[in-house]
């Protein structure tokens, strides 16, 4: 007859076997917890609107935190546990008890669990006062500057700002971590998680790591399960071995079903290679949104975007460049790197915080009527802007037109981003002969959707469903 436990009671006997066992001694950790860095980067989220905006997730992922802290030597005191609204793979802690994960590394787990031991992970660098030796005030510029505005316009591509995120955010030395990970084994077995969920959390984050460098040649970001050494591994597996015996076949119940959570979670940044939503042009990658007039058909590709007028006379687009490898003003960029010695009627601008220079290109003949260009200056590269109006136009209002387009450009913000990126996580069943490739085919991810799918469901490289999985896809 199996003898069912409160959670507090399981609590309690974990407790007292753990003493025995002598898993870790809390005693050479030291307790203080000082307010700022956290609490800075937290009011610069909310100023910007990067918090992830639903009501539910913020909740049970505070609900796990709390459930964390309560067993911890830091029981009582005060944590902030936040969903940031951001499709990397991320979570990182600050002294004064700010717990930080993405949305993005929500995908990526597939019990509450595994999302515990991340979260135990993180308190435990406070708890063991790492934070204080790596996120401290020294690197809170560089994540204001590059995880606060790379989600509102700032950054130029999300490899500039995922690489600099990288070093802003990592540091801990392997002694670190795997303190860090001894509290978070500790902790979870004393909140009444399974410790294996250690274990396979950090495979899901390490298949991530090899999906981002394999697949998507691109960096990635988390520090802690990641940054792990032969050694690590050994002791992290010991670790659990030792934890094995004291598992309860009685665990205390989750707080919340984790898959019913995932159902309906944001995904990704489908406008990472511009998307059109009425008659506005928006570049998630490049952070920018062009308004072009209205009833205007609008494409894109990733690098340059085209409007025409219904009627065939007009025509618009915009695309980036590179800056000149000396500085140039806008109009001797013009004038000099693209060598127009043909302009005319032309004017200095500014659209929002962007210099640029806008002019007339003399045009031989009567055919076409107009013909007008210009260059906004945007961080790390430069915008151009080309427009012409065939024979039957109006050269008056077309020149209108084209320059309240250029002047329309701006920096995308959060809500522009919730706005176009409707990507979210669904739950299917797997029948029998479904693949990958085939689910994938079903979706708006056109790159990479086979490996995309295959990584969330925790069967990188090479693994494909079986009938009757229940299967995550992008939708």
């Amino acid at each position: 007859m199996i003898k069912h436990l409160s959670a507090s009671s399981y609590a309690n006997r974990v407790l007292s076997c753990l003493v025995t066992l002598a898993l870790l001694s809390f005693a050479a950790f030291p307790a203080p917890v000082h307010a700022g860095v956290g609490a800075e980067i937290y009011n610069e989220f909310v100023e910007k609107g990067v918090i992830y905006p639903d009501d539910e997730w913020q909740a049970y992922v505070t609900e796990i935190g709390e459930r964390l802290l309560s067993v911890s030597p830091h029981a009582g005191r005060t944590y902030t546990f936040v969903v940031v609204d951001q499709p990397i793979v991320n979570a990182w802690a600050t002294a004064d008890g700010y717990i930080f994960v993405t949305r993005g590394i929500l995908a990526f787990f597939n019990n509450e669990d595994e999302l515990a031991a991340v979260l135990g992970h993180e308190i435990g660098h406070v708890v063991g006062a790492h934070t204080k030796r790596t996120v401290n005030r020294g690197r809170l510029g560089k994540i204001l500057g590059f995880l606060g505005t790379f989600a509102t316009g700032s950054s130029a591509t999300y490899g500039l700002a995922n690489t600099i995120s990288a070093t802003a955010l990592a540091g801990y030395r392997r002694e670190h971590e795997l303190e860090a990970d001894e509290i978070g084994t500790d902790l979870i077995l004393r909140a009444g998680y399974d410790p294996r969920a250690l274990l396979a959390s950090i495979q899901q984050l390490r298949d991530h790591d090899d999906f981002q460098r394999s697949v998507k040649n691109a960096p990635t970001i988390y520090h802690g399960l990641l940054g792990s050494h032969p050694a690590h591994n050994k002791r992290l597996n010991e670790l659990v071995e030792q934890s094995q015996h004291l598992q309860l076949v009685d665990l205390p119940e989750p707080e919340r079903e984790y898959y019913a959570m995932l159902a309906g979670l944001r995904f990704g940044d489908e406008s990472a290679t511009g998307v059109v939503h009425e008659g506005v042009y928006y570049h998630g990658a490049l952070r920018l949104k062009i308004a072009f007039p209205e009833g205007w058909n609008v494409q894109a590709t990733s690098s340059e975007v085209f409007g025409n007028e219904p009627n065939g006379e007009g025509n618009m687009s915009a695309r980036r460049t590179a800056l000149p490898a000396e500085p140039q003003t806008p109009e001797e960029y013009l004038t000099k790197t693209l060598r127009r010695d043909d302009l005319e009627n032309g004017e200095e601008i500014q659209a929002g915080p962007y210099a640029g220079y806008l002019a007339s290109i003399k045009v031989p003949g009567e055919t076409p009527k107009l013909r007008k260009i210009a260059v906004l200056y945007k961080e790390n590269g430069v915008y151009v802007f080309n427009g012409e109006l065939k024979d039957k136009g109006d050269p008056v209002a077309f020149e209108k037109l084209f320059k309240d387009m250029v002047m329309s450009f701006r920096a995308m913000s959060a809500d522009d981003l919730r706005l176009i990126n409707k990507q979210s996580i669904a739950l299917v069943e797997a029948r029998p002969g479904d693949t990958y490739a085939k689910l994938a085919a079903k979706m708006s991810i056109k790159v990479d959707g086979e490996e995309t799918l295959r990584v969330i469901n925790g069967h990188h490289p090479r693994g494909e469903p079986r009938a009757g999985d229940l299967i995550k896809v992008i939708q």
